[in-house]
């Protein structure tokens, strides 16, 4: 019999909890903020985090000028959320591939491809939104 044995072989129930998993409510609360807010200082290091951020500042506010009722106005605002909540899960995986190593390895590449594909994605979503909303407001009559 082993001495040990591996988390692999332990139930839910058998594994020791991780300390930060033993909080709960409030606490919880509390330390999951101070991780977000973590997680978003580091993401302004981020040069396209950065700009997007930035881009949101200005297209956030514009958003309730242009939109001409708040389903408009969750849609405008949306996608530029999502765009950023996209780069934030982007940089992740980055930071995660990055973790491994400098050399390169087809799966590492294929993990940022994919990553940097779902940006490319949620950018042209936006923009597609944001641009029928601007022909919408201005060329209809409606």
């Amino acid at each position: 019999m082993r001495a040990f044995a591996p988390a692999a072989d332990l139930s839910m129930d058998q594994r020791p909890l991780h300390p930060h998993k033993q909080r709960t409510g409030l606490v919880r609360l509390w330390y999951a903020t101070g991780y977000s807010l973590a997680g978003l200082r580091a993401a302004w290091g981020e040069k396209a985090f950065r700009q997007e951020a930035l881009l949101a500042i200005v297209l956030l506010p514009l958003s309730f000028w242009l939109a001409q009722d708040w389903t408009q106005t969750a849609l405008l605002a949306g996608v530029i959320m999502l765009v950023l909540i996209v780069e934030l899960l982007n940089s992740g995986i980055e930071t995660a591939i990055d973790r491994f190593g400098g050399e390169l390895h087809p799966l590492s590449k294929r993990a940022k491809d994919l990553g940097s594909a779902a940006v490319l994605l949620a950018l042209l979503l936006a923009g597609g939104v944001w641009a029928l909303a601007l022909y919408h407001r201005f060329f209809t009559h409606g």
